[in-house]
């Protein structure tokens, strides 16, 4: 625990600057590029299909392999990644990232294509690993906790805006175009990072011993279990999302660009009202956020054959999905304040395979049996997980995750000196 001065008094009171934000903005804009590149097959399905001779669950693979590469890399690349500079490390990310969505643009066969996912899957780990660890490091200690909010809305906003929008860019041109503007992302968000970002050498280097410690942690793999479950459920369902609403709500192919940008926009409402309060109460949040999935998918298989009511449903939909990432990360970050870059890792890696196992399982459910089947696998993998946050997350009792460098959140709103562990801390 630090030592409160005078010093550190006035560092943590003092206000974060203009570049200071920027600094965190340009960290935003990177999760923000690598989950839109992630998320972005998931509105190109049909097409792809249809370019390139096709099931649409063989193409529902560019979002699998995507996810379970990053799952593997998430935990790797800060191990690899040793005492080098993390803005250089985010900068070679980004630039694995731009090559990637290039060579997906021009990709004449599936497998071009899924080797260029693949490198997507690394460059995605690695920054979803090292971000939020760096946010807390741009700005004094009292905006901490604004500035992971805000490094991780990009996460949030990426998941519900880049489906709605590449599906709206390839039907005014086609597949190929979107990944060509996904490159064009990319290549800005390299470039603003390395202008905006100060030099950041690492902490400590991440070691496999720190990882594996961070399993005797009960609230932190309480966090995972539920993490897994309704990351699965919501991509297995979401994931096949076009062809439910032109097979199943009739609605029109011209109309789902605007119906996917709808969902966004309430994602976007979902993700800033979630990461206001999860926070202050990550554990209600999530409980919420969780009931939200399992009632909207069950709802759209129940009633997804009248349109209105499936775009209503929908919107649920979106606004309940836009907040996980924050809030699963104010969750992460509150269990294990002194280990953020690890805990980083872990929340990647899980959340990366669950989109993946979802996107696999429900590519294997779209292509041997009716298309609703999806909605309610959704469905219950979203409720086991509000069962088993709800029930487990009840008492803190003995392995909560405590720890003498934890305090407890009212400590650590006592401390007026605050350093950035006691202002992660205070997110429980």
């Amino acid at each position: 625990m630090s030592e409160t001065t005078p010093d550190t008094r006035k560092a943590a009171s003092r206000r974060a600057s203009a570049r200071e934000w920027f600094a965190v903005v340009s960290l935003t804009a990177a999760t923000f590029s690598i989950t839109a590149t992630e998320m972005l097959p998931v509105g190109l399905l049909t097409p792809m299909s249809e370019g390139l001779g096709i099931t649409e669950g063989v193409a529902g693979l560019t979002v699998t392999l995507v996810g379970v590469t990053a799952a593997l890399a998430a935990p790797a690349v800060p191990l690899l990644l040793g005492r080098l500079d993390r803005r250089t490390a985010l900068v070679l990310l980004m630039s694995l990232l731009t090559a990637a969505n290039a060579l997906s643009a021009a990709a004449p066969s599936l497998g071009v294509l899924l080797a260029a996912r693949v490198a997507v899957g690394v460059a995605l780990g690695g920054v979803w690993a090292v971000a939020a660890s760096q946010a807390v490091r741009l700005v004094p200690a009292g905006s901490a906790g604004a500035a992971i909010s805000a490094v991780f809305s990009g996460i949030g906003l990426a998941s519900v805006l880049a489906v709605p929008a590449g599906t709206m860019l390839a039907e005014l041109t086609d597949w190929r175009m979107a990944f060509t503007a996904a490159t064009g992302l990319a290549l800005s968000v390299t470039a603003a990072l390395a202008l905006l970002l100060p030099s950041l050498p690492p902490e400590a280097p991440v070691r496999p011993r720190e990882l594996f410690r961070l399993f005797g942690n009960r609230r932190l793999r309480l966090g995972l279990v539920f993490l897994a479950l309704l990351v699965t459920g919501h991509f297995a369902a979401y994931t096949y999302v076009r062809p439910v609403l032109e097979k199943v709500s009739g609605v029109a192919p011209g109309l789902i660009g605007v119906v996917l940008l709808a969902y966004g926009v309430a994602g976007i409402a979902g993700n800033f009202g979630a990461g206001a309060v999860a926070t202050r109460a990550p554990r209600a949040v999530l409980l919420t956020l969780s009931a939200g999935i399992a009632l909207a998918t069950a709802l759209l298989a129940l009633g997804g054959g009248l349109t209105p009511f499936a775009v209503a449903v929908l919107l649920l939909w979106g606004v309940a999905y836009g907040g996980v990432s924050v809030s699963g990360q104010a969750w992460m970050l509150a269990t294990a304040p002194g280990s953020r870059e690890p805990a980083g890792a872990l929340f990647a890696s899980v959340f990366n395979a669950c989109i993946a196992l979802g996107a696999f399982t429900g590519g294997r459910v779209v292509d041997g049996a009716p298309l609703r089947t999806v909605l309610w696998l959704g469905a219950a993998l979203a409720a086991v997980a509000l069962v088993v946050m709800a029930v487990g997350g009840r008492t803190r009792g003995p392995g909560s995750g405590r720890t003498r460098h934890d305090g407890d959140a009212g400590a650590a709103g006592r401390r007026t000196g605050q350093d950035r562990e006691s202002v992660v801390a205070s997110l429980s």
